[in-house]
């Protein structure tokens, strides 16, 4: 597991990809600070680093980036925050959605 902080390369992709054969990265996504962390094999041990790194929690979310398809996935576990009016695994404020797409473009979509 890594963090980004800065758009990455395609060898950084494969390497966090690796735990699900190149197909899947798994991720949180620190919306405050724009940054991620990615290749763990659950979305909790990217937060986990996240947090070790001085990320607030009510700030991670959790993702999900498909390198061949280039796609961003909203369910995960680390998701379900009653307290925060995400009752479900998949991020359902339309804003929050968008900010996230946007942070794991700029960090993982590599031209």
């Amino acid at each position: 597991m890594i963090i980004i902080l800065e758009p990455t390369t395609s060898e950084k992709i494969r390497e966090m990809a690796e735990p699900f054969f190149g197909l899947r990265i798994k991720l949180a996504v620190d919306v405050a600070r724009g940054i991620l962390a990615g290749g763990g094999e659950l979305h909790f041990d990217c937060e986990q680093l996240l947090l070790d790194d001085g990320s607030q929690q009510e700030n991670i979310w959790g993702a999900d980036w498909y390198p061949q398809t280039k796609e961003v996935g909203f369910e995960s576990i680390i998701n379900i925050r009653p307290r925060q009016q995400n009752m479900t695994m998949e991020v359902r404020d339309l804003q929050l959605k968008a900010r996230i797409e946007k942070i794991v473009r700029y960090l993982l979509e590599v031209m």
